[in-house]
């Protein structure tokens, strides 16, 4: 196990000593060593002197995805590209992928943090771990598999795909404890199914699932399908990757690795720093890495802080699970509507499986909002006029929930393409500027 005593059960004051020398040493850095950091600085007048306490941390601009991709690939590196072991990225898909570096220092940050957030999970030395994320430039791979190998754990680098495969060896090897997407992990409990296997007779007791917005409607699911305790973790490459933050056995937030990042939450539209309990935006700023610190970098994703002390002895601030983000918010009719908000009404409904998919399109001047949603087996092979009921009783309640008005149809099981990755929920076809 990897608990670290000293920074995880630290007390606030003295954490938020540690933080502010920290920054301070983090905005020098960027100052001397990243010309874009120093030319936005000069810009606004501001002195790395400038930040004498944390709540000055609100002077400072934001850093946004846009920033690493105008300087793509290394304009915001903060050393030569020689002292980088390790370079990874984003996907790509809406333009050039963001690029991420490591040094060595930084890989064994990284390796310890990751550890920190398994153990929280409840991953031990004893472990038989499969990590089901894809091995390549995405950060979730490598950053659970350094961080189970610090624990001691037995990693299986099974990677994505070839779920047959996946369940093959999770019965001959004696898997314990699965990584991955919790909708892929959905997909393999669906598979063993078909294969005649129960999910929740393999010896799997503990999922860590990340990388994708997920309910707690979501969560009972997976429990449901394996028989073991899912746990939610946070990560994002810009930031470090997987290793930000992660839940405890407590289920009451996910802590955040506060000696290495300090986090706030703003409001979306103002940008104006919000209460410790108020919804906002979560903003990240690095405060140990050396290739890539980024201040205040808008992670887009919605969330609330708690700063109380945890049951399980932690004093590290927990952030709620994510509820979305701000450029997932879709608009429909003027109305902002979340994907997670139609997840959480799908997971509640009997005869109602996981796997769903969201169209929005224009019809002449109007938003026309389809939500496409596969049945269960069991409830497949009912009464038409059952089927009837149930698509009435899902639009109605799509509605009380998102006073927007719905088309729901229903899909026969393993009707919609799986994903092995982060899955595309929404799919919006209205001309751009709609």
């Amino acid at each position: 196990m990897i608990w670290d005593r000293e920074y995880e059960c630290m007390e606030r004051d003295k954490l938020r000593d540690l933080q502010l020398c920290r920054l301070k040493e983090t905005v020098s850095r960027v100052y001397e060593k990243v010309p874009y950091y120093k030319k936005l600085f000069d810009s606004r007048g501001l002195k790395p002197s400038d930040i004498k306490s944390l709540k000055d941390i609100s002077k400072l601009p934001f850093t946004t995805k846009e920033a690493l991709r105008e300087n793509y690939p290394y304009g915001l590196f903060a050393v030569p590209l020689k002292e980088v072991l390790e370079i990874h990225a984003s996907s790509g898909t809406t333009g050039k992928p963001t690029v991420v570096g490591y040094t060595r220092k930084d890989l064994e940050a990284w390796t310890e943090l990751v550890a920190r957030i398994a153990t929280l999970a409840g991953v031990t030395s004893k472990d038989v771990v499969q990590v089901t994320f894809g091995y390549g430039l995405f950060t979730g791979a490598f950053g659970l598999h350094f961080g189970m190998d610090r624990i001691g754990a037995t990693v299986i680098p099974a990677s994505v795909g070839n779920t047959r495969r996946q369940i093959m060896l999770m019965q001959d090897f004696g898997t314990t404890v699965i990584v991955g997407t919790p909708s892929y992990c959905l997909h393999l409990a669906e598979v063993a199914r078909e294969m005649g296997i129960d999910p929740a007779d393999l010896k799997v007791r503990l999922g860590l699932f990340g990388s994708e917005t997920w309910s707690e409607s979501m969560r009972q699911q997976l429990e449901k399908e394996w028989n073991i305790k899912a746990t939610d973790n946070y990560g994002l490459s810009e930031i470090i990757g997987p290793g930000v933050s992660g839940e405890c056995l407590e289920f009451s937030g996910m802590h955040i690795n506060e000696d290495h990042f300090f986090a706030e939450v703003v409001d979306p539209e103002t940008g104006e720093p919000l209460e410790a309990g108020e919804e906002g935006e979560l903003v990240l700023t690095s405060l140990t890495k050396e290739a890539l610190p980024l201040i205040r970098y808008r992670t887009r994703d919605i969330t609330v802080l708690n700063d109380e002390p945890c049951p399980c002895g932690r004093t590290t601030a927990r952030m709620r699970k994510v509820c979305g983000r701000t450029d997932d918010m879709l608009i429909v009719s003027g109305v902002n509507v979340f994907p997670s908000q139609i997840e959480t009404v799908i997971m509640n409904i009997e005869g109602l499986a996981p796997h769903y998919r969201i169209i929005i399109s224009k019809k002449g001047f109007l938003d026309y909002l389809e939500v496409q949603v596969e049945l269960t087996s069991e409830f497949f092979r009912g009464r038409f006029k059952d089927l009837s009921k149930l698509e009435k009783e899902v639009r109605q309640e799509l509605s009380n929930v998102l006073c927007v008005k719905a088309k729901v149809t229903l899909l026969e099981p393993s009707s919609l393409e799986r994903s092995t990755g982060k899955i595309q929920r929404v799919i919006d076809k209205r001309p751009r500027g709609a």
